[in-house]
């Protein structure tokens, strides 16, 4: 059978996406192999690619060695309060940003941006002496503090409020609506879609957040799943499958929350390129 030029582009494109895919998948299939290793078989050299016996064990040594029910709670709850406050003042500050005119709005936005162009790296010194004069230090408090605002979010529900005809807004204010009322009443719902894909990205950026926690908490069982996993690095010497292990149970929330909500995902990051 002979193949037209559209099939063989669709084949092309659709093997590179393939092996894409594959690349994207090889890390993750080698640290469940790996989590199911003996010791000595992670560190032989050359690699094995699978293990004489499954060491299921790994997972329930883990599991006892660290408080994963504290992880856990600590990792949500940070995860919880982040979006919350992400959200509301992202989309408070977007719908300014947006639809009102005031002196001064496109300097601020301008600033806005300029923070998401500074590494993060260097606001750490800053908030750490926040926490510690308010006293939160090794709390959940530290854990939550830096989330509740982004530049990014702000951004990003920006683009959003512009892509909402102008004439919703104008027909809800002469009906009688005030600023408060056509904002919670008429934008939020209408960008339903931005605000469920910021508290997706919220979400992964607090669920991956491994600096901040090692510096602010030093108690194990106030940490989250990211820092609390880096205490199974040792010094000298690591055991990688119960690492592998740990890491493994940590990422199936962020797996099950990416399934559920893909769609909105990929239509929050097509959203920010929509046009002004």
């Amino acid at each position: 059978m002979k193949l037209t030029v559209q099939t063989k582009k669709h084949l092309v494109v659709h093997g590179v996406l393939l092996l894409g895919a594959a690349a994207m998948f090889a890390p993750f299939l080698w640290m469940f192999v790996t989590s199911l290793k003996t010791l000595s078989e992670s560190m032989l050299v050359p690699p094995t690619l699978w293990p004489d016996v499954l060491q299921w064990s790994n997972y329930a040594d883990v599991w006892n060695s660290l408080p994963f029910a504290a992880f856990y709670a600590n990792t949500f709850g940070m995860i919880l309060f982040r979006v919350l406050g992400s959200v509301f003042f992202s989309a408070t500050a977007a719908y300014a940003f947006a639809r009102m005119t005031f002196p001064g709005r496109d300097a601020l936005f301008g600033l806005v941006l300029v923070t998401m162009m500074i590494p993060g790296q260097l606001f750490l010194i800053p908030q750490y002496e926040i926490v510690a004069r308010l006293g939160q230090v090794d709390t959940l408090f530290a854990l939550v503090l830096p989330g509740i605002v982004s530049a990014f979010g702000t951004f990003l529900l920006r683009q959003f409020f512009l892509s909402i005809p102008t004439e919703l807004e104008e027909a809800a204010i002469l009906d009688g609506c005030n600023r408060w009322q056509v904002f919670w009443h008429i934008m939020l719902p209408l960008t339903r879609s931005g605000l469920i894909a910021l508290s997706i990205f919220t979400a992964l950026f607090a669920w991956k957040d491994l600096m901040w926690p090692l510096i602010v908490n030093t108690s194990l069982d106030e940490m989250p799943l990211a820092s609390g996993l880096a205490s199974l690095q040792g010094q000298y010497s690591t055991n990688f499958p119960q690492l592998m292990a740990g890491s493994m149970i940590a990422i199936w929330p962020m797996l099950v929350l990416f399934v559920v909500f893909q769609k909105q995902f990929i239509q929050g990051v097509a959203g920010t390129g929509s046009k002004n």
